[in-house]
């Protein structure tokens, strides 16, 4: 909780500003210092997730209201920096190539009872079913399997574990500790070890790609650097973002269906903070910067001093339309799932959603002043 008051504060003041690097800046420096940012964002990433998997430790140890609340603290505090990776996606680098584990680490929606008894399916999922081992390469292959709503793993899988389904128009879900503890609900210890698991796994996960992006390596990142198409993969990575996942999946379909289900972060009503993470990790693209977990901020060569020096009118627009998509996405109110019903949060929503495609439409026009004609991508 306390995170999110400190990361409010700071996008307050982040919007008001957007100033550019010093100096005259190469295609080379921007690369580099994209991904210096990028792997310090993987590595906040990888910090806060160790910090969930302590917790989800600690409680699965000993189950208490204390404990629950301490992993639920711990899952709300570690999708902030993630949510702001998701910037680096859709170019098919370490964390969404063919062999990346950004489905098991982000996939939703999710089937809940794949994973675990529901309303009115009291032994459904794979917790109940005891023919079923309980282990990373199982539940890993478990992953989507029979359907892309059949996720067995991930941080929203995770979400699901600790806090049910969410039954209160008000609030989150509230499922009860004594869920995890022998003799006061079925399969309890199925449950602890499931739980466990899939927090170790997503700690994996995550290390994986922030090894992929460090410094001085033969790795992903030293390719990256040299690429010719880099600038090109980073415009993708927030375009794609701004306009087909974010404005698109994320918010259009869950406006359009009004359906709980559609819904990012459903179990925690945590998707306002979802949206507007994302928001946050575009920007940081554009501008060269990024707030750590620390307070310590980094800023060099950017995307933006770029089209700048070849059209400032571009690139103040961008910036403009950064700052109105963050101010919009300020706005939509928890939990998310009664503003896409209701009719003062529908207007708060398609606000943001306008906003980041007119962002989207500016990022085009950026791009073309650096020469690239062609941000679309497979998929």
């Amino acid at each position: 909780m306390f995170r999110h008051t400190l990361l409010g504060f700071a996008l307050s003041a982040a919007v008001l500003s957007s100033s550019a690097f010093a100096g005259p800046v190469s295609r080379e420096d921007v690369a580099r210092h994209y991904a210096t940012v990028v792997e310090a964002s993987y590595t906040d990433t990888l910090t806060s997730a160790r910090l969930l998997r302590d917790a989800i430790h600690a409680f699965v140890a000993t189950p208490s209201e204390a404990t629950l609340t301490s992993a639920r603290q711990a899952w709300l505090a570690a999708r902030e920096p993630y949510g702001q990776t998701e910037a680096f996606r859709f170019y098919s680098g370490p964390i969404d190539d063919a062999k990346g584990p950004e489905g098991r680490i982000n996939a939703w929606p999710l089937d809940e009872a794949y994973i675990d008894s529901v309303k009115g399916k009291a032994n459904s999922g794979i917790i109940n079913n005891r023919k079923i081992v309980l282990s990373k390469d199982k539940l890993a292959a478990l992953n989507e399997r029979g359907g892309e709503e059949n996720i067995s793993t991930g941080y929203h899988a995770i979400e699901f574990l600790l806090w049910g389904q969410d039954f209160d128009a008000n609030g989150p879900g509230k499922r009860s500790w004594n869920d995890f503890v022998d003799g006061q609900a079925p399969n309890a210890d199925r449950r602890r070890d499931y739980l466990k698991i899939i927090a170790d796994l997503l700690v994996e996960d995550i290390a994986s790609v922030a090894k992929a992006w460090q410094a001085n390596g033969a790795n992903y990142r030293a390719k990256f650097e040299k690429d010719p198409d880099a600038l090109r993969k980073m415009m993708v990575g927030i375009g794609v973002l701004s306009r087909a996942e974010l404005a698109g999946e994320r918010m259009e379909v869950a406006l359009d269906s009004k359906n709980q289900e559609d819904e990012h972060s459903c179990f925690s009503d945590n998707t306002h903070r979802d949206i507007l993470t994302n928001a946050l990790g575009i920007r940081n693209v554009w501008l060269g910067e990024y707030q750590r977990l620390d307070g310590s901020v980094l800023k060099g060569p950017s995307l933006r001093d770029l089209v700048a020096d070849k059209d400032a009118k571009a690139a103040d627009k961008v910036s403009a339309d950064m700052d109105a998509t963050l101010a919009a996405a300020q706005g939509i109110k928890a939990p998310f799932d009664q503003e896409i019903v209701q009719a003062d949060g529908r207007k708060r929503v398609q606000a943001t959603i306008n906003a980041l495609k007119k962002q989207a439409n500016s990022l085009v026009e950026a791009a073309k002043a650096l020469g690239i004609r062609k941000l679309n991508v497979k998929g």
